[in-house]
């Protein structure tokens, strides 16, 4: 009883997190046209960093670069994911952007398959994302782009998170990541913000981004990932894209055609379909990876 109870607690903090992540990214679509994306993204990597900073003691005699790489690589890549995510909400709306992004964890999750259902399950999310970008006849290949670059750093971003967790005690691994993404992040933040459309509603909205989308999330994952398996984890994620398609309609006043709908729920369908069939336990680690979708 103990175990079921803890996989149903698990399971509702997960939903808790996606949609807090959502509602955060909704709130970044208000603000990126005020400041734009990298001041956003800088903001919230700051909130990710004060949160974390203050549980990591670093020992000098451990920074090698042979033992350090992982960590610095996952800093650059989630400055891309979360630098390429923005912009591509920012051209082509939340719900979109967050359909497109997911392709990146499902073809992760699909890498070592040989099965017919994943191949059909990939076809038909292929297909979703295609009618979700041309039911109107119009592309836009700029935001598209943005939202493939953001697939692709976050498949490195999964692979990379899980080379850190096991391989950095406690925080360290996250604290270290953090501090290179706003290294990389301020300058362009710095150098893009106006700052006479910095006001106290701006600046209030900004740090419920970085407290939504990264300190809550990130922190509860811990919590999660002790009480349910990473199959039902990646499941429940992959109804991200349903989530953020509301968020979009509810906060950002996006529209979406009835071939726009299908073709969110196909995406989701598909990855869920094809993840929850998934073995129990994988046969090799990129598979254990995969499916262990954050």
């Amino acid at each position: 009883m103990t175990a079921k109870r803890d996989r149903f607690v698990g399971a509702g903090a997960q939903l808790v997190t996606e949609v807090s992540i959502n509602f955060g990214s909704s709130l970044a679509g208000l603000v990126i046209p005020v400041v734009g994306s990298p001041v956003v993204v800088a903001a919230r990597q700051i909130v990710m960093a004060c949160t974390v900073l203050p549980f990591y003691r670093r020992k000098l005699a451990t920074l090698a670069w042979r033992r350090m790489w992982p960590a610095l690589a996952l800093g650059v890549v989630l400055a891309v994911m979360n630098l390429t995510f923005y912009e591509s909400v920012h051209l082509l709306g939340l719900g979109v952007a967050a359909t497109i992004e997911f392709l990146g964890p499902f073809a992760l999750a699909l890498a070592t398959s040989r099965r017919l259902l994943d191949f059909i399950c990939a076809g038909a999310a292929a297909g979703g994302v295609f009618l979700l970008t041309w039911s109107d006849g119009t592309l836009n290949p700029l935001g598209i782009g943005f939202a493939l670059a953001a697939a692709a750093a976050w498949a490195g971003y999964i692979l990379l998170t899980r080379r850190v967790a096991t391989e950095f005690p406690g925080l360290e691994g996250i604290s270290v990541a953090s501090v290179v993404s706003l290294a990389l992040l301020v300058p362009f933040a710095l150098a893009t913000v106006d700052y006479a459309r910095l006001d106290w509603g701006v600046i209030g909205l900004l740090l419920a981004i970085g407290a939504l989308s990264s300190a809550f999330p990130y922190t509860l994952d811990t919590f999660i990932l002790r009480r349910i398996t990473p199959r039902l984890y990646a499941v429940i994620t992959s109804f991200g894209p349903v989530v953020a398609a509301v968020f979009g309609w509810l906060v950002l006043g996006e529209s979406f055609a009835i071939l726009q709908q299908i073709a969110i729920v196909a995406v989701c369908a598909a990855a869920g379909v094809s993840i929850a069939t998934q073995r129990e336990r994988p046969r090799s680690d990129l598979e254990l990876t995969a499916v262990a979708i954050p």
